[in-house]
């Protein structure tokens, strides 16, 4: 299994522990909560949850709504097919929430584990910031080494995207210390966050945590029956 399709499994199962969804709605909290899945479309994540409704993680029930039963007769198509996360399901998350290795921290990953924050243990926080925080501190330790060798070969447009690329690094490094102090403190983040400062959207990829499911209606006319 891919690092990208694996993150995939991650965030469906974490947002089907909140609640059982269709796949449209499940596609719209992706693309809307975090950046790194916005290149995803129903091709990618049907198959993804196939693979999941195989391994026991998920089960396919058929919507039940009023709209659902309307809707179906007059235009011809299948109710739409709603995940619901089993026990195993629920089991297999945790597990994935729990760990705290390089996977947890890296580009790709980060922001998908920082937005299910909210459903991980204070410790394995820690671990998976303090680990973000190392790898990003070496990056911007080898940055500034290769700005210092290059400097004097680099037009000024090059130098400037350079420098762009260390400050953005830095800024996480910043907020992440705050972060961190937050949690040794034992402060509550929606308390602790000065002017929205721990929700910030950093290039290197750290975002703030996914909506609520209350938060986003669903939209008026879905069209996602499973093929």
């Amino acid at each position: 299994m891919s690092r990208r399709s694996g993150i995939l499994e991650f965030a469906v199962l974490g947002l089907l522990r909140e609640s059982p969804m269709h796949g449209y709605e499940l596609r719209k909290r992706l693309n809307t909560s975090l950046g790194v899945f916005r290149a995803f479309s129903y091709g990618t994540l049907y198959p993804c949850l196939k693979t999941l409704v195989a391994n026991g993680w998920l089960t396919e029930e058929p919507g039940n709504t009023t709209e659902d039963a309307l809707a179906a007769p007059l235009t011809g198509r299948r109710a739409k097919i709603v995940y619901r996360l089993t026990a195993e399901g629920k089991e297999h998350f945790e597990e994935l929430l729990s760990q705290t290795g390089p996977d947890a921290y890296e580009d790709e990953t980060f922001a998908a584990r920082f937005a299910f924050f909210g459903q991980t243990s204070r410790d394995v926080r820690m671990r998976v910031l303090e680990g973000r925080r190392s790898r990003l501190e070496e990056r911007l330790e080898k940055m500034r080494a290769s700005l210092a060798r290059t400097r004097e070969r680099l037009d000024d447009y090059t130098l400037e995207l350079q420098r762009h690329g260390m400050e953005s690094v830095e800024r996480e490094v910043r907020w992440l210390n705050e972060l961190i102090e937050s949690e040794r403190a034992g402060r509550d983040l929606r308390s602790s966050a000065s002017g929205g400062s721990a929700q910030q959207d950093t290039t290197s990829g750290a975002t703030g945590g996914l909506p609520r499911s209350g938060d986003d209606p669903r939209p008026d006319t879905p069209d996602d029956t499973a093929t």
